[in-house]
């Protein structure tokens, strides 16, 4: 697990690059609330709003990312003020937390910016839970998220905006467009409403101070995951995580005993790890979360080796409400999510190469580079998916195996993928020929993989002649190799019916 987060790949410091700025970004916000009189509890909660504008807003332009950030303050606030104003009466709270949660699931269905705002919303009422904000309170933590989206916002767009530089990532659209309950969002609306309530009520009983930690195990839980499958795995790092992070937090958090300094010199490394480790390690990225969570306790002096323990089962439940929600309620099944995004992938590694060819063959219009940035993302959706069957309590091993499978020649399409762009990017590279019958070739392999109508492929047995076109070949072989896998024996699929 500690080779996954130091030793993956990080193209451009993409990672390195990310985890930094947050520090200076959430750290500036921090500064600038102190500054200006806000107490810690102020300062916490801009801290956090901080790490939200930052962490959360994906939009693919730089344009759609700062309208994202403008937006937070306009939904989060409203949401912070009920939930102070709320906080006297927990049946109404209880309720509107319920539907903050539906909503915000609900709201993926917009892309991107649905996701954020969605996030953004939660994590205001949590936060008001988090540190029992009542409505005298409110003027102090609204003023603080204020300064600290602007802060966080002058260096995303100001100091440190190195997307400037770098082409738009290629997000997925959603697997569905149906209406009603054929839409995932809508399902998992459902569900996670279900789960929360479940968590709520019993982090109640577990609790009656701490309950929220169980609605908010309940909701990251169902954060980027699109099945059954992908959600209990989810579930099951964020509880490996939190034991992970409790335990350091007796080696680290309880001796300090909110000692300024130190303290805050963790939160900084801590606030680094969780955004260096995201996109490679939930578990990883749990783990941090949950050490920032007790150094900030111990700023605001409550943090003892009880209340870690406590927050460990209150995790445990939240996790159980998300895995009963999507085990019996709308279930989205492993299978038919994994299917729709293999297929995905593969018609786009058939039109990152049409679009290489076409570059070779001299088309002033032919550009492959957001095709591959398409590709990487949708491979990024597949390994996701696909977690569940290759995780390690996967008591299937042929299925285990065949996945695997699948997942090593997708990689091997992508490899060769990336060769051939670079070829179509040299000014001196040649056309060969031979690549317009090749890239037909990957044409009918894609469509008798996806099920279309076209029959096997047949992968060219001449030595190429040139660079691309031993790419082209390379992807054939790929492609070819991916036909036993994807339908194992007897026509099955790749995860078989009802996973």
């Amino acid at each position: 697990m500690l080779k996954k987060v130091f030793v993956a790949p990080d193209p451009g410091r993409a990672r390195l690059r990310w985890a930094s700025r947050a520090v200076l970004g959430i750290g500036l916000a921090v500064v600038v609330c102190l500054l200006v009189g806000h107490s810690v509890v102020g300062a916490v909660t801009g801290g956090l709003a901080a790490l939200l504008a930052l962490f959360t807003v994906a939009d693919p332009t730089v344009r759609g990312q700062a309208v994202t950030t403008a937006l937070l303050p306009v939904v989060g606030l409203p949401v912070l003020g009920a939930a102070a104003t709320l906080h006297p009466y927990p049946v109404a709270r209880d309720l509107a937390f319920l539907a903050v949660v539906g909503a915000g699931v609900y709201a993926r269905r917009w892309g991107p910016r649905g996701h954020s705002l969605g996030v953004f919303a939660f994590m205001m009422f949590f936060t008001a839970q988090f540190l029992h904000a009542a409505p005298d309170r409110l003027p102090e933590l609204s003023a603080a998220v204020l300064l600290s989206v602007l802060s966080a916002a002058a260096v995303r767009f100001g100091l440190w905006c190195y997307e400037r530089r770098l082409p738009p990532a290629a997000a997925p659209a959603p697997l569905s467009s149906g209406g009603g309950l054929a839409r995932v969002t809508t399902r998992q609306a459902v569900q996670a409403m279900a789960g929360a309530g479940f968590a709520l009520v019993v982090g109640e009983l577990v609790s009656g101070q701490r309950w929220y930690w169980a609605v908010g195990a309940t909701w990251w839980v169902f954060v980027n995951t699109a099945s059954r499958g992908e959600t209990l795995v989810r579930g099951f790092r964020r509880v490996l995580g939190t034991l992970i992070g409790v335990g350091l937090g007796f080696l680290v958090a309880v001796p300090l005993h909110g000692a300024p300094v130190p303290t805050a010199a963790l939160l900084a490394v801590a606030v680094f790890g969780i955004f260096y480790s995201a996109a490679v390690s939930y578990t990883w990225m749990m783990l941090w979360v949950t050490v920032l969570a007790e150094l900030l306790y111990g700023l605001l002096g409550v943090l003892t080796p009880g209340l870690l323990a406590l927050r460990l089962g209150e995790t445990a439940v939240g996790a159980f409400g998300a895995a009963l929600a999507v085990l019996f309620l709308l279930p989205v099944t492993t299978h038919a999510t994994t299917d729709a995004w293999i297929e995905r992938a593969l018609r786009c590694v058939h039109a990152c190469t049409a679009e290489a060819a076409a570059r070779l063959a001299g088309s002033p219009t032919a550009d492959p580079g957001p095709r591959v940035a398409e590709l990487e993302q949708l491979l990024g959706r597949v390994r996701l998916s696909v977690a569940p069957l290759v995780h390690p309590l996967n008591p299937l091993p042929a299925r285990k195996r065949r996945a695997r499978r699948v997942l090593a020649l997708l990689d091997d399409c992508a490899r060769e993928i990336r060769g051939l762009v670079a070829v179509a990017a040299d000014p001196e590279a040649s056309h060969d020929e031979r690549l317009a019958a090749a890239c037909g070739r990957v044409e009918s392999a894609v469509e008798a993989l996806t099920g279309g109508s076209a029959g096997p492929a047949v992968t060219a047995t001449e030595s190429p002649a040139s660079p691309a076109l031993a790419h082209v070949h390379g992807l054939e072989h790929a492609l070819a190799a991916l036909a036993e896998p994807l339908r194992g024996t007897a026509g099955e699929r790749l995860v078989g019916a009802g996973a």
